[in-house]
């Protein structure tokens, strides 16, 4: 059975728990913060888990993560 590439801009966007779950950044924190309230780019700092319909995908694209 040969290897499975990794995709580098998967790998460098996602890592894998202890549990199993996807861990991802959020997205909306990169320009026109001013017109963003303190909590909403608060909580946008913080990471989120990916959505169980997409996990699937992800976790094909980071085998060895």
């Amino acid at each position: 059975m040969p290897k499975l590439k990794t995709h580098k801009g998967a790998a460098k966007r996602f890592k894998v728990t202890g549990t199993g779950k996807v861990k991802r950044g959020r997205s909306h924190l990169r320009h026109i913060l001013t017109s963003k309230s303190k909590k909403r780019k608060r909580n946008l700092g913080s990471p989120a888990l990916v959505s169980d319909g997409d996990k699937r995908k992800v976790k094909r694209m980071i085998p060895y993560q």
